[in-house]
């Protein structure tokens, strides 16, 4: 069935055909979508189900009465989802009973490009203006609001590859275009562009990427640069150590302590600063590792992945799998 037949279905009522996705032929794993060629009554239709496929479970409505348009090019970078989208004016709320039906935990960082957005998430408010960063919790409700037609960046990033960070106070906080978010935004704009032509390096410079979204959500959840004490520095290099050597099953507190040139003693009172322990560390960035895996290689036994990950058997990464996600491996899978 065409974009068009469906588009037209969907206006009419009937139910509606999977979005139809375009492949880019020298990157299949970048999928672009637009509305140009629908009908007035089909192209926003067709739009509703494109966001919902690219992001998160959501209600579309225009937010007026327009010839409506659209496009997003979306890829995925071990895991983490690049999407630049351009579009007409329109009104975009996850609600409860979306998040019940679609309960993906990620985290967006919207960058804004063009044009101006009103976001609503947990009481607060932030005004997005080009070069204006904020971020979105798909586990609540949020409200965003495009009065103009815009362009953004929004990165999606799955909540285990922050599992250090609270979210609690940072979503819906405006990091200024001004101000050293800006510096985070441009990084990640750079690596969407560079994923389009050269992925091996796009890949090397993503834990990076992950590591300054860390630091920006921080940034927005205290309002202000936080003062960076002795204890935080030693945390995050216990953090990339742990993420550098999360595969080795030998990995252990001294391997770390040595690694980090702090004593054992420094880095369990660093991690629990942060309410964190070093067993559960190590747990969470191994699981981590195996979701995207298990994604990329769905047909990839799991006891391979187990072994690939650090963990001492199948039964070993069940359990963790389980712990840290509520699920069982096989279930991420078929999901």
């Amino acid at each position: 069935m065409s974009t068009h037949q469906r588009g037209r279905r969907a206006a009419a009522g009937a139910d509606p055909e999977p979005p139809v996705t375009e492949h880019t032929p020298a990157d299949p794993s970048c999928t672009r979508w637009s509305s140009t060629g629908l009908g007035a009554s089909d192209a926003f239709a067709y739009w509703a189900d494109v966001v919902c496929e690219a992001f998160v479970g959501v209600a579309v409505r225009p937010s007026r009465s327009v010839t409506f348009e659209g496009r997003i090019e979306a890829s995925v970078l071990d895991g983490v989802g690049f999407a630049s989208l351009a579009s007409s004016p329109q009104h975009v709320v996850r609600t409860g009973s979306l998040i019940a039906r679609d309960p993906e935990e990620v985290v967006l960082a919207n960058i804004q490009l063009r044009g101006r957005a009103r976001l609503e998430q947990s009481g607060r408010v932030a005004v997005l203006a080009p070069g204006t960063m904020a971020f979105v919790d798909s586990a609540r409700p949020y409200d965003l609001d495009f009065a103009d037609d815009f362009s953004q960046l929004v990165v999606k990033v799955p909540r285990t590859y922050l599992s250090h960070r609270s979210l609690r106070g940072a979503t819906a906080v405006a990091l200024s275009p001004s101000g050293p978010g800006r510096v985070v935004a441009d990084f990640l704009v750079g690596l969407g562009r560079l994923r389009d032509h050269d992925p091996a390096a796009a890949t090397a410079l993503l834990p990076h990427a992950v590591e300054l979204l860390d630091s920006a959500l921080g940034w927005a959840a205290e309002g202000a640069l936080p003062m960076t004490s002795a204890a935080a520095l030693t945390r995050e290099r216990i953090h990339q150590f742990v993420r550098r050597h999360a595969a080795d099953h030998r990995l252990d507190a001294a391997a770390v302590a040595a690694g980090c040139g702090v004593s054992r003693r420094t880095l369990y009172r660093a991690l629990a600063e942060d309410g964190d322990t070093l067993t559960g560390l190590v747990r969470k960035v191994r699981v981590s590792h195996a979701q995207r895996l298990v994604r990329a290689h769905p047909d990839r036994p799991l006891a391979t992945v187990a072994q690939e990950c650090g963990f001492g058997g199948e039964a070993q990464l069940y359990r963790a799998f389980r712990a840290v996600t509520g699920m069982t491996p096989g279930a991420y899978r078929a999901r």
